[in-house]
């Protein structure tokens, strides 16, 4: 039998080395994320890009730099799963990284902390969905999706909706941009339309901007007035900022143009001015 003296002594030394091993993480997590960005980018993945993401060749050399860096990162901490018979291939991953990775710029390192896997359709797919109709009965439905964002671990995204978006960048819709904001915007456990920001006294502001922004784009939408920010973000306040976002990195100057307060408040939160890339 042994002493209870030596196993107090072993039990100490254990929650020691779990403490430690706590306190060590964040530490290591950050030299293996220094150490991805410092490799070699490799050039069929570069390929991929520069074929896909029409902005990439606009971007400044220390942006191209940052944002492949970021890829390597995402690409080596998150997990593709094909759904419906989709293989998933070197294509879909770098592309739906490299959208995703826009988002990423600044000071905000944490990539997308709780997604684990992406999950992704070869088309838009089928879901049950409860709704409460006129008469308060709650009934469901199946309704065809293009993407949506898990408060949990998992992301979904149409492979067919995310070609037709990158052949069609400048229309204002992007499902990996729509869906990947969500994620910001969930990483405090909430969907709510306000994401973590750097400091507490940016909270103010960004509440009032958005709140009038979006009240004016309910009434826009209610009185069938044409905008600029798509009728979807009407939704809700979460749905809002995801539409808001799609509409910042794809229609940056006739944003900036209609609602430059909300422009502005968008750049300061990505650390990105795409009107830069666009001529």
């Amino acid at each position: 039998m042994i002493p209870p003296n030596v196993v107090a002594f072993i039990f100490s030394i254990v929650i020691s080395a779990i403490a430690i091993g706590i306190l060590c993480y964040p530490f290591f997590v950050k030299w293996q994320r220094d150490r991805l960005m410092a490799q070699q980018f490799p050039k069929s993945w570069l390929s991929i890009i520069e074929s896909n993401l029409s902005i990439y060749k606009s971007m400044t050399s220390e942006q191209q730099k940052e944002l492949l860096g970021y890829i390597q990162v995402f690409l080596k901490e998150k997990q593709f799963i094909g759904c419906l018979g989709l293989q998933i291939t070197q294509e879909i991953k770098v592309t739906i990284a490299a959208i995703a990775c826009l988002l990423l710029f600044g000071d905000r390192k944490t990539y997308f902390p709780n997604l684990r896997s992406i999950l992704v359709y070869p088309h838009a797919y089928i879901v049950n969905e409860m709704v409460m109709s006129d008469r308060y009965v709650v009934e469901e439905r199946r309704v065809a999706r293009l993407g949506e964002s898990w408060t949990r671990d998992q992301l979904v995204l149409s492979w067919e909706q995310v070609q037709q978006d990158i052949r069609n960048w400048q229309d204002g819709h992007n499902v990996v941009l729509h869906e990947f904001a969500h994620q910001l915007d969930q990483e405090d456990g909430q969907a709510e339309g306000v994401p973590i920001l750097s400091r507490a006294m940016d909270y103010a502001a960004w509440s009032k901007v958005m709140t009038t922004e979006y009240l004016q784009l309910c009434d826009r939408v209610e009185c069938g007035k044409k905008t600029v920010i798509d009728s979807y973000g009407a939704t809700n306040p979460a749905e809002f900022f995801a539409v808001a976002t799609e509409t910042f990195f794809e229609k940056p100057h006739q944003l900036n143009q209609k609602h430059p307060s909300l422009y502005e408040i968008l750049q300061r939160y990505y650390y990105l001015d795409p009107r830069q890339w666009q001529h």
